[in-house]
């Protein structure tokens, strides 16, 4: 006989239906086509899944199987390498606080947040997301810091070369996200999590992730095969309705943020997502964030005398500071 909580995820699951994503062959020759594909998704869903994309499964496992090895260590082990203000390390069960209004507590889910290795004495380091990374010891966890850098590295040129067919779905010059003050320097955010089995119910207001729009360019997100993925199309909706995202081994599941929303003056979505935890759940999340000075304005190709620019123009250092504000735990609580 199931318990509440197992009757309150089945109900909802069962009320969700299972959305199938467009899927992107990066290593395919018809440009079109798959441009084609990503436009459709952009516009539709915001969501769409990469195949193909040069990263072999073996070491997306290896990934994985890391990932694993630290979350598998004992929370005091963990805490020594809480994040920082530079939002690198750590981030306990709780410290993420992503739908205040519909979540009676956090984020039922840990992290661990790297980024672009910058060291101490470099000049960008005065920069907010900027900074060198805090890496557990190699006596705990030999080989892990390898891994991590080749896994940001690898993912970084998958997101660019999706960045280019986004560009020529919005009618620019292929090569447009790879200025300098874009993705020359950009503020690449890898992210790992691990879904600690929690049973989410909304009824409740317990969830992994409670909903939210991502909030820079584009996520790659890589997960187990245990779904808990889920997206509302019509964030405006009443009721909301909530599709399920399966799992696809190998592949990347992306989607759009809040920055390429802005971009496109709204033609392409940064669609509303949610995970429901009903089990243990590991994920890699791959955040590609403009750099800290890129502003931010309507696109000539998205804007016209009938549709101006619906947002005004924004410095991203200054969204992602009250974005990330809003959403983390403060430090000093954890003193």
């Amino acid at each position: 006989m199931m318990n509440t909580d197992e009757e309150a995820i089945k109900s909802l699951s069962d009320s969700a239906t299972t959305f199938f994503l467009n899927c992107i062959d990066l290593s395919s020759p018809d440009i079109q086509h798959s441009v084609s594909l990503l436009k459709q998704a952009c516009l539709d869903s915001g969501f769409f899944y990469v195949i193909n994309h040069g990263i072999s499964e073996e070491f997306m496992d290896e990934a994985f199987s890391q990932s694993k090895r630290f979350f598998d260590l004992p929370i005091k082990e963990k805490m020594k390498l809480l994040r920082n203000k530079k939002h690198r390390g750590y981030t306990p069960v709780l410290d993420q606080h992503l739908d205040p209004i519909n979540q009676v507590h956090g984020d039922y889910k840990e992290g661990y947040y790297i980024g672009v290795e910058v060291p101490d004495d470099d000049s960008d380091t005065e920069k907010p997301f900027f900074g060198p990374n805090v890496w557990p010891s190699t006596n705990i966890l030999p080989g892990w810091r390898q891994t991590m850098e080749k896994y940001h590295r690898e993912v970084l040129e998958v997101a660019k070369a999706i960045a280019r067919l986004i560009a020529l779905a919005l009618d620019l010059e292929g090569n447009f996200f790879d200025q300098q003050e874009i993705l020359g320097k950009p503020i690449a955010m890898l992210r790992l999590l691990h879904y600690e089995g929690l049973i989410s119910d909304p009824t409740r207001g317990l969830y992994g992730a409670g909903a939210h729009s991502d909030f820079g360019l584009i996520t790659l997100l890589a997960t187990d095969d245990v779904a808990g993925l889920q997206i509302c199309k019509h964030k405006d909706a009443k009721p909301q309705i909530w599709e399920h995202v399966a799992p696809l081994k190998g592949a990347f599941i992306v989607n759009l943020g809040d920055m390429l929303e802005r971009w496109s003056n709204s033609m392409f979505r940064s669609t509303l997502h949610r995970v429901l935890g009903n089990g243990q759940r590991y994920s890699i999340a791959f955040f590609v964030e403009p750099n800290h000075d890129c502003l931010v304005e309507c696109l000539p190709t998205c804007q016209s005398v009938e549709n101006p620019p619906k947002y005004p123009p924004i410095k991203y250092e200054t969204y992602l500071l009250q974005r990330y504000k809003e959403t983390h735990a403060d430090l000093n609580s954890y003193k």
